[in-house]
């Protein structure tokens, strides 16, 4: 876009110039003209929808989004699983996402926290120290309480 303006100026420069060496009162409405062109040059480039294909960014940010979309996917999916399912893929998620909202590293201050934040009925499945490997195959909390404490953490 940059080359296109600056080559753009360029040109209405020579343009300008030349009219004004053939008749100074043909390089007004010629100047017009030319700028008028460059606008329109410049706005058809704007508005151009863009090639995902030639755009890496744009490819990488489809990928990206593609990929987070999956994960996603399959974190709702383990939340129906298993307490087990729910203490190796959703648990340290959780708990990750929970410390960074937070900011606090020392236990207590995090149990407290998590108490208020989430109450005691969801506090357990967020914990990173309530891991219960007797308990694995019990059934876990679901997608509801994932979505309740999504939003709790949303809001932390």
């Amino acid at each position: 876009m940059n080359r296109l303006v600056a080559g753009g100026f360029v040109v209405i420069l020579l343009i300008e110039t030349l009219a004004f060496l053939i008749d100074p009162w043909l390089a007004l409405p010629v100047t017009g003209i030319a700028v008028a062109c460059l606008v329109v040059l410049a706005s058809k480039r704007l508005v151009a929808p863009h090639n995902t294909a030639d755009d890496p960014v744009d490819a990488d940010a489809a990928e990206s989004l593609r990929q987070w979309r999956s994960q996603t996917d399959a974190a709702i999916a383990w939340a129906d699983g298993t307490r087990g399912d729910w203490d190796r893929h959703l648990r340290p998620r959780l708990a990750r996402e929970f410390m960074l909202a937070t900011g606090h590293k020392a236990r207590d201050a995090q149990h407290d926290t998590g108490r208020m934040v989430f109450g005691d009925d969801l506090w357990p499945w967020v914990d990173a120290s309530n891991i219960a490997w007797a308990d694995r195959d019990a059934p876990g909390p679901g997608r509801a309480a994932l979505e309740d404490i999504l939003r709790r953490l949303e809001q932390a």
